[in-house]
């Protein structure tokens, strides 16, 4: 180590030691000021008071209702999207991740009504429209509505 390495003049700071009296350099006080809530020990005030007035989460309005646990969200996908299959072809959930209409971790697929089918598909899915099915039986194709995917 050289001279021109050495740790320039209190750059490096001692610990603050507080509460061991005004020999210290943090006065009798230990840096708390005087009286009053902070300079207690239990003095740490909650992060949602707000001076003693109503606090901010009981100023907003109750939002939501009622969430039911066991709904069963699907995951829509429109007849129109269906005629990028060839004729004949059997539609279930795995020949849709395929084709990319749907993510690799969805399981519950509902067919929905929008636009036109001009092929004559198998579809092989649990849950269905009836705007949907009636375009499906329309273009000559079959549904078979199943249990579980």
């Amino acid at each position: 180590m050289k001279l021109n390495e050495l740790p320039g003049r209190r750059s490096v700071r001692k610990r603050k030691r507080v509460g061991r009296g005004t020999g210290s350099g943090h006065g009798k006080t230990s840096g708390r000021g005087q009286k009053g809530q902070k300079s207690r020990s239990s003095g740490q005030i909650p992060v949602a008071f707000s001076g003693g007035g109503i606090s901010l989460f009981r100023r907003l309005p109750k939002l939501g209702g009622f969430k039911p646990l066991d709904k069963i969200h699907y995951v829509p996908v429109n007849v129109a999207a269906l005629n990028i299959f060839d004729d004949g072809d059997e539609i279930t959930l795995l020949s849709l991740r395929e084709k990319r209409l749907i993510k690799k971790n969805e399981k519950k697929v509902k067919i929905l009504g929008d636009g036109e089918l001009n092929k004559k598909l198998f579809v092989r899915l649990p849950a269905c429209s009836q705007s949907a099915e009636e375009k499906i039986l329309k273009a000559g194709g079959e549904l078979i509505r199943t249990q579980d995917q």
